[in-house]
């Protein structure tokens, strides 16, 4: 899972990513600090690997991971190459899914881009160099299906799936608003819009704000517009994430408590970039290692197996599978077979988040 985080300059972009990801990417008050991408990787925090690490005390545990990806602030104009606009635009395109950072905290000492603290306007402001970057992307694929469709007329579906876009981009409208088929999806899955791809927010706010987010009404604001444009917001206070990246697991979780939040942002961050998704995670267990695995809601388990190795997939026999919460209350897997709880799946078996499973497979 690879996700890009774009906002306007001095959001706080980059100090986020380095509390997340602790890759030390530069971070400046001024803009376009950042111009090549900053990459980290980071592992998806799950408290079940290490419960499996105590049943199994395997030579490792892998979790699984997520790729982010810092993206240089946008301006009005980045669509047209303003600041250094397109460079960044074409790194967005590489991304799954996209995390707006917005501005919600006020402070003389950082500069804003536009003077004031305003997270729709920002908001609007990224979404619609998206918008005009995705036109003209699309003004050309356009041009190129509708010669086509009058070669062949098995073409005209691309076209009508892409007029339509187009009138919902012409009207302000994200790409991800327009409902389109199977047979459309397919006419399009290389067309690959900015506006197209599933869309979060993360709200910056202040340490004050953060602990009555519910009440804030820039972060409200924000909350509101995810909801109706059926994403999410979530409330992060960058400068406590700082911290919190300098700290043990045991000071961390004291930091946490003194101050009355549940978990770090980075958990709150992935737990909805997964939701975002449509993803979960199966489980495998053994001496050699302990290891989360990323799949699609709705994955079969053959296709759950590929993600393991395609020689799995291929050779797929059944799978053994037990959910994580059951194996817990058996206590070993022994256990919980000599209770009849651990179950054969075949191949049309649908996984389930928290399967620990065990592919039997022959080639």
């Amino acid at each position: 899972m690879e996700i890009g985080i774009v906002g306007l300059p001095n959001v706080g972009k980059s100090t986020m990513f380095n509390a997340i990801t602790k890759a030390g990417a530069e971070c400046a008050n001024y803009p376009f600090c950042t111009i090549e991408p900053n990459i980290g990787i980071v592992p998806v925090p799950d408290e079940r690997l290490d419960k499996l690490a105590e049943l199994y005390h395997p030579e490792k545990v892998t979790h699984a991971v997520v790729k982010f990806v810092d993206i240089a602030g946008l301006v009005k104009g980045a669509s047209k190459g303003e600041g250094l606009g397109n460079k960044f635009l074409s790194h967005i395109r590489e991304v799954d899914a996209i995390v707006q950072v917005v501005r919600c905290f006020e402070d003389e000492n950082i500069t804003h881009v536009d003077g004031s603290i305003n997270p729709l306007r920002d908001v609007e402001t990224i979404n619609l160099e998206l918008i005009f970057a995705d036109m003209e992307t699309l003004d050309k694929r356009l041009e190129r299906a509708v010669k086509m469709a009058r070669a062949d007329k098995k073409h005209q579906v691309e076209v009508d799936a892409l007029n339509r876009i187009k009138e919902a981009l012409e009207a302000g409208k994200l790409a991800s608003s327009v409902s389109l088929n199977e047979e459309e999806k397919e006419a399009l899955s290389d067309l690959y819009l900015l506006t197209a791809k599933p869309m979060m927010y993360v709200g910056n706010l202040s340490e004050e704000q953060l602990k009555d987010a519910e009440n804030d009404p820039h972060f409200q604001s924000l909350k509101k517009y995810a909801t109706e444009n059926h994403s999410d917001a979530i409330p992060l206070c960058v400068k406590v994430e700082e911290e919190l990246a300098a700290l043990d697991d045991t000071e961390k979780a004291e930091m946490l408590e003194l101050m009355g939040i549940e978990e770090p942002g980075l958990d709150k961050l992935i737990k909805a970039s997964y939701r975002l998704l449509g993803l979960m995670s199966f489980l495998t267990a053994g001496e050699p290692e302990v290891r989360a695995w990323t799949i699609k809601i709705g994955t079969k388990a053959p296709q759950a197996a590929g993600k393991i190795h395609s020689d799995i997939e291929r050779g797929f026999i059944k799978a053994e599978v037990i959910s994580y919460d059951t194996l817990m209350e058996c206590g070993s897997l022994v256990k919980a077979k000599e209770k009849g709880l651990v179950r054969f799946e075949g191949k049309d078996y649908v996984m389930q988040d928290g399967d620990v499973v065990l592919f039997r497979f022959n080639v």
